[in-house]
């Protein structure tokens, strides 16, 4: 039997780092409610959250794993449960894919984003530019972003402080928004897709909608679709396909998106980099199935 681990809290674990982390309640109430989600992508695996997990409930011996996200806490839980480790990813795997999940790896495809490690950078980034999203390097679901406009206040130190000693480091991506000034500027209409890829292999596009760095929703665009209205999908691709062969595949095989961002002038900008299942595919698969 093919088993499915739906662990919609795998950037918060990943963020933690600790095998003995515990999410949120929040989060894991998700896992439990949408484990049927991972039914779109796996419709012969026995589905469910690593919490509902039961081996003996199984009606056929395991023979094969897979999980929305590796991290150590969901590897943690399911030895806990009886799986067996060879199904198991080694330690050192799950901590290559944390290195790798470091926002700092995808800067080279980030032209116009930076790694500060201090403050002096951070106000030297200020006065070439008013507003400023500032992101821990692990995050998810929303959580380590901070908008800057202008000047740093006191939370907004301690903030970039902490992050810089835990996580090395703060990634600092232009406000792409909101331009001129704050109090008169209007909000840009942004678009949100994704490369979707799986084991090195391209599987299309995804269209999404986001609010305040959170997903919301899937827009049911084929890849067709989205490619007529955003032209310059495919020269994207192009430059990202190349960099993931030489960056990402020799060290990780397994699901793939690529967030990128649309802003209303027509740029096309790379926004994050997710080494595990997405929404997306989730949509992908059911638009494959539908059509």
């Amino acid at each position: 039997m093919q088993l499915c681990i739906f662990n919609p809290e795998h950037d918060l674990c990943l963020a933690s780092g600790r095998a003995l982390y515990i999410p949120p309640r929040s989060a894991v109430d998700f896992a439990r409610r949408d484990a049927h989600l991972m039914q779109a992508l796996y419709p012969e695996a026995h589905c469910c959250s690593v919490y509902d997990l039961n081996l003996s409930t199984l009606h056929s011996p395991l023979s094969s794993l897979t999980v929305w996200g590796w991290n150590a806490v969901v590897k943690h839980e399911l030895q806990k449960r009886g799986v067996p480790s060879e199904l198991l990813p080694t330690d050192d795997a799950i901590a290559t894919i944390r290195r790798l999940q470091h926002r700092s790896t995808i800067l080279p495809l980030q032209p116009d984003c930076h790694a500060i490690y201090n403050i002096v950078e951070m106000e030297a980034l200020l006065r070439e530019r008013d507003h400023w999203v500032l992101k821990a390097p692990w995050s998810g679901a929303g959580r380590g972003l901070r908008w800057v406009h202008g000047s740093l206040s006191e939370i907004d130190r301690n903030w970039i402080a902490k992050v810089v000693k835990n996580q090395r480091c703060v990634i600092a991506e232009p406000n792409r928004m909101w331009d001129g000034d704050w109090n008169g500027a209007s909000p840009h209409p942004v678009v949100d897709l994704a490369l979707e890829y799986m084991d090195g292999i391209f599987s299309g596009y995804s269209y999404f909608k986001t609010g305040s760095g959170v997903y919301k929703e899937n827009v049911m665009w084929t890849d067709e679709r989205i490619e007529a209205a955003f032209p310059a999908m495919r020269k994207v691709r192009g430059r990202i396909g190349p960099w993931l062969d030489e960056h990402i595949w020799p060290h990780y095989r397994g699901p793939l998106g690529v967030d990128l961002m649309v802003c209303a002038d027509g740029s096309l900008h790379v926004a994050e980099l997710n080494l595990r299942h997405t929404m997306g595919m989730v949509a992908h698969e059911k638009l494959r199935v539908m059509s």
